[in-house]
């Protein structure tokens, strides 16, 4: 499951954690179209793989006892095992090229998506218009790795 869309941190609000869907139904009416962190947690996804392509959907707020309360804990909670978020705010266009290597690392070439991710990576970093690490190092993957 694949979200590119806009992401919204809130390290002392978790609940007001969110990604951003459509705000417009198909009649061109305002809707709210947020996916909040509580909403998260209602749903039943269990997708192989959560891709979270929106800056700092990594962030969250560390609760004693609980551990890092954000949109990775929740998506797991909806019954993934693995959720590719990113740390800080990205780039629109090197995200949209890492995800593309990171795609064909896996369909075309059936690597797991730790390694795939790891490969886009070290491609990103091999190129002269993506080298800062502010490119494409924000994302990392949560969960099981294999």
């Amino acid at each position: 499951m694949h979200f590119a869309t806009h992401g919204f941190a809130n390290s002392d609000k978790p609940e007001l954690l969110a990604i951003v869907l459509s705000l417009v139904d198909e009649k061109g009416n305002w809707q709210n179209g947020y996916l909040r962190l509580n909403d998260i947690f209602n749903l039943n996804l269990p997708a192989e793989l959560v891709v979270l392509s929106a800056c700092q959907t990594g962030l969250g707020k560390e609760i004693k006892g609980e551990g890092l309360v954000g949109l990775t804990r929740g998506f797991m909670y909806t019954g993934s095992p693995r959720v590719a978020v990113s740390l800080w705010s990205v780039s629109d266009q090197a995200t949209a090229e890492l995800r593309v290597i990171f795609y064909q690392k896996i369909l075309k070439e059936g690597k797991p998506a730790a390694a795939a991710l790891r490969e886009a990576q070290l491609e990103m970093w091999g190129e002269t218009r993506w080298k800062w690490p502010y490119y494409w190092a924000a994302f990392v993957l949560q969960g099981e790795w294999r």
